[in-house]
């Protein structure tokens, strides 16, 4: 068999770097493929248990959570990446140790601050949000049990080791008790307050098995050892805190541009609207998800090759990824228009079918975000954070405004077209940034 003896030459002969992205995102695809499927069993429960106006509340108080959870959290596992990469290759485990320390402390900080700041939104504003006393205080159990579950350091460290095996599996631990718990809740106490209580057992346990991955790994030791004198980490990692801070910001402008049109829909019209448009983000968010994992998969061997060539070796790779994601998202789209609302009635019922203009929307602006999914990491790795927070926030303000200008004339899919704009946006601010960045280096090669 000429043909597959060929391909497998192909194969070996690959850069090693790339072997290793695609090996990284087997395991995270296959964690996150059963996480999708798992989540349309347990969506499917929940939206027929609590109907679309109560699956909306659902929807706005664990997207409350997840977005004051990010707002907060700083993104550790790049920072434990980005600088971790050189301590392991000196064979550094004293500045790696107090690395280690140091994001876990952030983390620690993180969750204490958020749980403060839920309890006094939730104190002063819970009428106005619509939350009785009784659901009031699930929802602050919830949150503080979601930042509690911070377990951003834990993936940092197994990502820099490569073990994106042990990471997968402690992924998956989330979809199969999410889905354990929703058909518990479903069959002996199908109630709003239920269903949180087995979100926030899923992410304890979730959290749990993620250090269970670390200590598996052997790095407990090290961390336990290792690293005293927290206070010089910033002398052993030069830059660290203008990069925790823009890096954390960025990734919490991304992920805050996929919670707030949420609460736009919810705030201008009403639960009901915001349980439909959830699921169809939900659906969308899948493509989302796919840039996501590749963005991961990859970061950590960007890294590396950055630091030992230089931006200008990313080109190439670059355009050949933009080349292959519009070829993907151009398939998926049209899996999306052709099926998208068999799938939303299906899973939710005949009312969330009218949430199908909405999901044509979100797909297009997910099929945008894969396209550009290798851009944002290289612009980091070339220590340029600040200008990908910049346009995250340029592009978030963008779509704000258009979601306030659209929502009075198209509804709630006026929002979803908000978010594609936001994506477009993100798109060429990200492009032009990456475009500059390569030529200054190559400018620079060419007169030294």
């Amino acid at each position: 068999m000429p043909g597959v003896n060929a391909l497998i030459a192909r194969i070996r002969s690959a850069p090693k770097a790339l072997i290793q992205v695609m090996r990284n995102l087997g395991w995270m695809v296959a964690s996150r493929g059963l996480a999708a499927v798992f989540s349309l069993i347990y969506l499917a429960i929940i939206t027929r248990s609590l109907g679309v106006s109560g699956f909306g509340a659902f929807a706005l108080i664990t997207g409350a959570a997840q977005l004051l959870t990010n707002l907060l959290a700083l993104q550790t596992w790049q920072i434990i990446v980005q600088y971790g990469v050189s301590h392991v290759e000196n064979g550094d485990r004293t500045k790696l140790a107090r690395l280690y320390r140091s994001a876990i402390l952030l983390d620690i900080i993180s969750a204490v601050s958020g749980i403060i700041a839920a309890a006094i939104i939730l104190h002063y504003f819970a009428g106005a949000l619509g939350l009785k006393p009784t659901l009031a205080r699930a929802t602050l159990i919830f949150i503080a049990i979601m930042l509690v579950s911070l377990r951003s350091t834990p993936l940092g460290i197994l990502r820099l080791r490569d073990r994106f095996s042990y990471a997968a599996a402690a992924d998956s631990a989330t979809p199969i008790l999410r889905l354990i718990g929703a058909i518990t809740v479903g069959l002996v106490h199908p109630t709003l307050q239920a269903f949180l209580i087995a979100w926030a057992i899923s992410e304890l346990l979730t959290a749990a098995a993620h250090w269970l991955a670390v200590h598996k790994l052997g790095e407990f030791k090290l961390i336990l050892r290792d690293g005293k004198d927290v206070s010089q980490v910033f002398a052993d990692n030069p830059g660290l805190v203008r990069f925790s801070l823009t890096s954390s910001f960025s990734q919490s402008l991304f992920i805050t541009a996929k919670q707030i049109p949420l609460f736009l829909v919810g705030g201008l019209t009403g639960t009901a609207a915001a349980g439909a448009f959830r699921l169809a983000a939900q659906l969308s968010r899948s493509l989302t998800t796919a840039s996501e994992l590749i963005a991961k998969a990859a970061f950590p061997e960007i890294v590396r090759a950055v630091r030992s060539e230089g931006v200008r070796s990313l080109a190439g790779a670059i355009l050949g990824s933009v080349r292959i994601a519009l070829v993907v998202s151009s398939v998926v789209f049209v899996l999306v228009v052709l099926f998208g609302q068999s799938i939303l009635e299906t899973v939710g019922g005949d009312d969330f079918g009218r949430a199908y203009h909405s999901l044509l929307w979100l797909a297009a602006a997910a099929c945008t975000d894969l396209v550009i999914v290798s851009f944002e990491p290289s612009i980091m790795a070339a220590n340029r954070a600040h200008l990908a927070f910049l346009a995250r926030l340029a592009s978030l303000t963008v779509m704000i405004s258009c979601a306030f200008l659209l929502e009075p004339l198209m509804g709630a899919d006026g929002v979803a077209a908000a978010v594609l704009i936001n994506a477009v946006t993100q798109a060429l601010l990200l492009g032009l940034i990456l475009l500059r960045l390569v030529r200054s280096r190559k400018s620079s090669a060419q007169s030294g």
